[in-house]
């Protein structure tokens, strides 16, 4: 379960031809070598998935990122996303509202991992007083010899001083100043044809499915 060289090529000339009418041109070399590559590991995903995280959503219309980039507020109207990504969030949460596992394949390099990215304010303060009260329990998942090996350090914007309405010294207090909760593994392009490569997504998902659990909590409540 891999992804062949010719991604990788793609990719790279996609960035280097990043126009419709290229595009257009090699639409099915996109759907050969990225598309068809992605829905594959995304099915394969969808069938492990459920021995560790069944509450994880995974399936290919929903899990897949479009091509096609949002243009309408950047100054950058280049048309197509340079790099192929799948996002697997948790079943019954709202869309794009709290934790679960994404990983991207570039021409730069393979990402593997998840967390909460920009919760919205109600969110955030509801993860912040869950992490207060439980912070021996968010230790325990990324603090972990496992946690360190896979995947690292947890990791994601943070404020300089304790949020407001918690002790500055409090025992969580590294953790409550966090704004985003990422925790993932890079590696080299070329990783994604590698015969490791869906042995270690799925290790570095194992590792990062407690983070979501613990994070998606108090998001879950009545």
């Amino acid at each position: 379960m891999i992804f062949p060289a010719e991604t990788l090529r793609f990719l790279r000339a996609l960035k280097r031809n990043n126009r419709r009418e290229w595009f257009n041109d090699h639409r099915d070399d996109y759907e050969a070598y990225v598309r068809q590559p992605m829905t594959a590991v995304v099915e394969r995903l969808a069938v492990d998935l459920r021995a560790f995280a069944p509450e994880l959503v995974a399936a290919p219309k929903l899990s897949i990122y479009r091509i096609y980039r949002d243009t309408r507020f950047s100054d950058d109207k280049k048309p197509y996303k340079t790099h192929v990504a799948a996002v697997f969030p948790t079943r019954g949460l709202p869309k794009h509202e709290g934790a679960g596992t994404y990983f991207h394949v570039s021409s730069d390099e393979v990402w593997i991992g998840g967390g909460m990215y920009s919760p919205q304010p109600p969110q955030l303060f509801a993860v912040r007083e869950h992490i207060a009260g439980h912070v021996k329990q968010l230790r325990a998942i990324v603090e972990s010899p496992n946690f360190r090996k896979h995947v690292g350090e947890l990791g994601g914007d943070k404020l300089s001083r304790v949020p407001r309405g918690f002790a500055t010294d409090h025992p969580a207090a590294d953790y409550l100043k966090f704004k985003h909760f990422v925790a993932g593994a890079e590696f080299p392009a070329a990783f994604a044809s590698s015969p490791a490569f869906y042995k270690t997504l799925l290790a570095v998902f194992r590792q990062v499915v407690p983070l979501a659990r613990f994070l998606n909590a108090p998001l879950q409540k009545g």
